[in-house]
């Protein structure tokens, strides 16, 4: 059997280190995952409730089109029903958008440091990624602008940015779509746009009816703590998501994922709470990362990425074995770890561990 050859030396997605494996491993009792931006403070109840009616359908197939929670979704952005789709999680989105609409050597643009899956979902399709480099942690929009051409299919824009977690400005953002050609969709990635507190932070979906070429993604999988339930949704013009939607498999979505979310939207109240919890924890750990004179990237969504002024692995395993599972392998910045932004014990239990690790560098260094 023999494989697209753009395939054979593509690298797997590793996720975060799963905490059963690290207690298995180390023979720990108490662990800490702070390596996956889950919400630290789960889901919401009504979500909770969503999920148990539900198993009783258990056997019966989902609602292919997601009707239900179409109607509950588009009330909430003031969209219409046509301007959605749903995916298993917006990593499927990805996924459909690079099988909708890329050809071999065609070309998209991205940073150099970013979500990983736009990358390899070009490269499956053999399209040619262009990764421009990051501007102090942020994408630089005028690099990108200048790498746009004829073969140019999309341009990929996450903002907040995984893992950098910086943004760029509604104003920064209309001045680049008002120059992107009608031929190059931008998809926007807003997978943490409920942590965002920067009043310069776009708000993007008026933005569709006056850019055709625009496709934004956003996810139950963060802020609404849903992420084993696996789904995210795109919004784009009719015409966009009728194209993608060609491609989707059917009953890509749950019974289970699509009752939840729908009960989460609901909820208001608990996104409201974690955000305003997250961005309280999110400023205790930049600020002690300020103490401890450690460089980072000022954060908008729940992870920050600090320069430990190591090898990432190495910190890695020293904050493994107290407990502490963070993200380290950035291909750009071999120093950094990225955190996410945990419980107020968490956060305190990953600090000290932190503190640990740091003097063991320099006990280490002559």
């Amino acid at each position: 059997m023999k494989p697209k050859s753009q395939i054979v030396n593509l690298p797997v997605y590793k996720p975060g280190k799963p905490i059963e494996e690290v207690k298995r491993e180390l023979g720990l009792e108490q662990v800490i995952k702070l390596a996956s931006n889950e919400n630290p403070y789960g889901s919401s109840p009504a979500a909770l409730e969503a999920i148990t009616r539900e198993l009783v359908n258990v056997s019966i197939y989902p609602d292919g089109s997601s009707t239900e929670l179409t109607e509950v979704l588009a009330n909430h952005l003031s969209v219409e029903p046509s301007n959605l789709i749903f995916g298993c999680g917006s990593d499927e989105i990805i996924a459909l958008i690079t099988r909708a609409f890329f050809l071999p050597g065609d070309e998209n643009i991205m940073a150099d440091q970013t979500f990983s899956v736009y990358k390899s979902n070009a490269d499956i399709e053999g399209a040619v990624s262009i990764e421009v480099p990051l501007k102090d942690g942020t994408h630089d929009l005028t690099s990108m602008m200048a790498q746009i051409n004829d073969k140019t299919k999309a341009v990929w824009v996450c903002n907040p940015n995984n893992p950098t977690g910086t943004i760029i400005s509604e104003q920064e953002l209309t001045a680049f779509m008002d120059r992107v050609p009608s031929h190059v969709m931008v998809v926007l990635d807003e997978a943490y746009y409920e942590f965002v507190t920067d009043e310069a932070y776009p708000q993007s979906v008026p933005m569709i009816e006056r850019y055709p070429n625009l496709v934004i993604l956003r996810t139950f999988s963060k802020i609404y703590g849903l992420a084993s339930l696996r789904i995210g949704y795109g919004i784009a013009r009719p015409e966009v998501i009728d194209l993608i939607n060609r491609v989707r498999e059917p009953f890509n979505t749950s019974r289970f994922g699509q009752a939840a979310a729908k009960a989460a939207l609901e909820d208001q109240a608990f996104v409201q709470e974690c955000a305003e919890r997250n961005a309280v924890e999110r400023e205790y750990l930049q600020n002690e990362f300020t103490r401890l004179a450690l460089p980072f990237f000022p954060s908008q969504g729940n992870f920050i990425m600090v320069d430990l002024d190591m090898p990432s692995a190495t910190a890695f395993q020293s904050l493994l074995k107290q407990g502490i599972i963070v993200r380290p392998g950035f291909h750009v910045y071999p120093t950094y770890i990225r955190v996410s932004v945990g419980t107020s014990e968490q956060n305190r239990a990953f600090v000290t561990a932190l503190e640990n690790t740091l003097a063991e560098k320099a006990v280490a260094r002559p």
